[in-house]
């Protein structure tokens, strides 16, 4: 394990763009309403995290969790002596075509145990990272799916749920969260009317606006638990020209302000 998570740590320190990141802290986080858009695999490397919102999930050090697109979960992410380490990675939906169909219902997650021969997977994918370009990067996430399905993990294929109108929103929004997209110009992207967009938000519950604030807050999340940028620049990034509304906002989201979250990661 001590080699993935060296080689993990090393190329996450390089600033390279990656198919995976590395969320680490030495002090407990609690983290509410996490956006969860697109399918994700959660590593646990060391430590461990507890999920709530899809029920109360334990996963210890060894272990890995693969959430399905769930609107929102909470976490808590819990050091040992050490500190918590996470390799997080996001599935495509396109990436689950390669199981066969799902014969199951639908299932919210699906957790197990990092054995030898999906370690030695998960290191072959970190280091292959490093000089793969991004257009093969799917080809191994694929790889993926298809041992944790040979292992015995057949459910895998029912983790994956289709994607709601709210779901694409969000993909076509983080793909470029600092420009702020007007309703009519994602409407053109969906090929639907502007009053049909927001009527089918309506009736899943939201609203463009929501939608917009949880993608570019769901960034800044990512800024600051990956980086040290300072929390005026993880702003900017998301397209807030204020820091403090910027903190507002992220704190009215998770629960805490991106200082508080940048602490646990920081020693006295």
């Amino acid at each position: 394990m001590q080699s993935l998570i060296d080689s993990a740590r090393m190329l996450q320190g390089a600033g390279m763009a990656l198919p995976f990141s590395v969320y680490s802290s030495i002090k407990e986080q609690r983290i509410v309403n996490v956006p969860i858009i697109k399918p994700m695999l959660i590593c646990v490397l060391d430590g461990s995290k507890r999920i709530g919102g899809i029920g109360e999930v334990d996963c210890p050090t060894g272990s890995f969790i693969i959430l399905s697109n769930h609107p929102s979960v909470s976490m808590r992410n819990i050091p040992s002596d050490a500190e918590y380490l996470g390799l997080i990675v996001e599935f495509d939906y396109d990436d689950f075509n390669c199981l066969p169909p799902r014969e199951s219902r639908a299932t919210p997650f699906l957790q197990g145990e990092i054995g030898p021969a999906f370690q030695k997977t998960l290191q072959q994918f970190v280091e292959w990272s490093a000089f793969a370009p991004p257009a093969m990067w799917a080809i191994r996430r694929q790889e993926i799916l298809q041992l944790i399905y040979h292992l015995g993990y057949e459910q895998v294929s029912a983790v994956i749920e289709p994607p709601s109108l709210s779901h694409k929103l969000h993909n076509i929004i983080s793909a470029d969260v600092a420009n702020d997209l007007h309703a009519d110009a994602l409407a053109s992207r969906l090929a639907v009317s502007e009053s049909t967009l927001r009527r089918k938000l309506a009736a899943e519950g939201t609203t463009l606006q929501a939608i917009k604030d949880r993608a570019r807050l769901g960034y800044g999340l990512h800024l600051v638990q990956t980086s040290f940028d300072p929390i005026g620049r993880v702003a900017e990034k998301c397209g807030y020209q204020s820091q403090s509304r910027f903190t507002d906002k992220f704190k009215q989201l998770f629960g805490l302000t991106p200082t508080e979250l940048r602490k646990t990661r920081m020693r006295d």
